[in-house]
């Protein structure tokens, strides 16, 4: 029996269900009603390239031509170029190498944040009283900041705040505010946004890249959550 490796995986699905529905589908096009275009295997081509040339078409088809997905080549010798006509959306990268993922629990992460606090204090030789000052100062902060779409106020800590990618940028806002004023500005009549630009900075954004931040992924080296719900960002903007 010939051995297979993995050579190519796509990610960044909005949750789990939708995961395994784009996964079914790649495996079995003949039977999504979605993929009803694409023609059957031909007998003179190979597996791998009939399942490139099913994904190339699933990514130009609803509802997976909007979602914030990454095409990964794991092994690069085995790259091979999308037929024309079928490449990925502007807004869709393709990435080379191995995947690496580190899943931290939420306990890991209060103490890694409480040590790196413990550190900070100790080097800045700060008092107790310029710690508390500081703590004050940042909860009004926090407590004043308001959206930047509606202007209403944020909820601290609040799930459902997107902030910009840029650096530079101190933008907050509301998801589905900001969601709405991405779509208002697309053509089309879609639930999901792709990108849009940031109402603080004015910059290009990909709607993926801010679920990444504040899901804590976005940097080079993933760091996400171990206790993934069904309850998603999608979720929300469907019960608009």
């Amino acid at each position: 029996m010939m051995s297979r490796e993995m050579v190519l995986i796509v990610y960044g699905f909005p949750n789990k269900v939708s995961a395994l529905m784009f996964e079914w589908a790649w495996q079995h096009p003949r039977l999504c009603k979605r993929l009803k275009h694409v023609p059957g295997k031909r007998k003179t081509e190979k597996r791998f390239l009939f399942d490139l040339r099913v994904l190339s078409n699933m990514l130009k088809v609803g509802p997976w031509c909007r979602l914030p997905l990454t095409i990964q080549w794991l092994k690069q010798e085995h790259m091979r170029e999308f037929e024309d006509g079928l490449q990925p959306p502007v807004h869709m990268p393709i990435a080379f190498g191995p995947v690496t993922s580190i899943k931290m629990h939420s306990k890991t992460k209060k103490k890694l944040s409480k040590k790196s606090n413990k550190n900070a204090e100790s080097n800045l030789e700060e008092t107790e009283e310029d710690r508390c000052s500081e703590d004050m100062v940042e909860m009004t902060q926090r407590a004043n900041k308001r959206c930047d779409v509606c202007s209403k106020r944020l909820q601290p800590d609040s799930t459902s705040t997107l902030s910009c990618v840029h650096p530079t940028c101190s933008m907050k806002a509301h998801m589905l505010c900001l969601a709405g004023q991405f779509l208002r500005h697309s053509a089309g009549d879609f639930l999901l946004p792709v990108d849009g630009s940031c109402p603080l900075c004015k910059k290009n954004v990909l709607w993926g890249d801010l679920i990444r931040k504040k899901e804590g992924c976005y940097s080079t080296l993933a760091v996400c959550d171990d206790d993934d719900t069904d309850d998603h960002w999608a979720e929300e903007l469907r019960a608009q």
